[in-house]
């Protein structure tokens, strides 16, 4: 009984490791903003573009990393826009700390159309992040994020 019992423990126990290396991607293509930006059902969001091969975004995903883990109620949503394979997105995801985060990842081509949809002045630089207030309202950044500020503007602030 005791073998079956601990051979239970060790089977679920790696069941759970199994799942615990995998970020879960979710595609996304257009006509997906509206119901992301919904999806913060009136509270203050971040919507973060990156891209794999972007040496500002290979810098600044870690920090990412650790303001998730302090900030765990914060609503931020992850979008990966390179056309790269899986396993890249997912490497850069493990080493950020990013693997359980909300993320996504462009389904078809980063195109003017796409791009559009979310903001019609935006060219598509990564990275980028775009701050969506209580009432609805989006406010782009491009480039590197000053956390506190974001920190502030999820918790309500400016």
């Amino acid at each position: 009984m005791k073998q079956c019992v601990l051979a239970l423990i060790i089977a679920i126990g790696s069941m759970n490791f199994a799942f615990a290396d995998k970020a879960v991607m979710k595609p996304y293509q257009s006509g997906d903003w509206s119901s992301l930006v919904k999806s913060a059902n009136g509270a203050p969001m971040a919507i973060h573009f990156w891209g794999v091969t972007c040496p500002s975004c290979v810098k600044e995903m870690p920090l990412w990393g650790n303001f998730l883990k302090g900030n765990q109620n914060a609503k931020v949503i992850f979008i990966q826009v390179d056309d790269v394979t899986s396993e890249n997105m997912q490497k850069m995801l493990n080493k950020a700390g990013l693997d359980y985060a909300n993320n996504y990842y462009v389904a078809g081509p980063f195109d003017e159309r796409l791009r559009y949809e979310i903001d019609p002045k935006w060219h598509g630089e990564t990275p980028t992040t775009i701050l969506i207030d209580k009432n609805g309202k989006p406010s782009r950044k491009s480039g590197l994020i000053d956390f506190r500020k974001l920190q502030s503007a999820l918790n309500g602030g400016a």
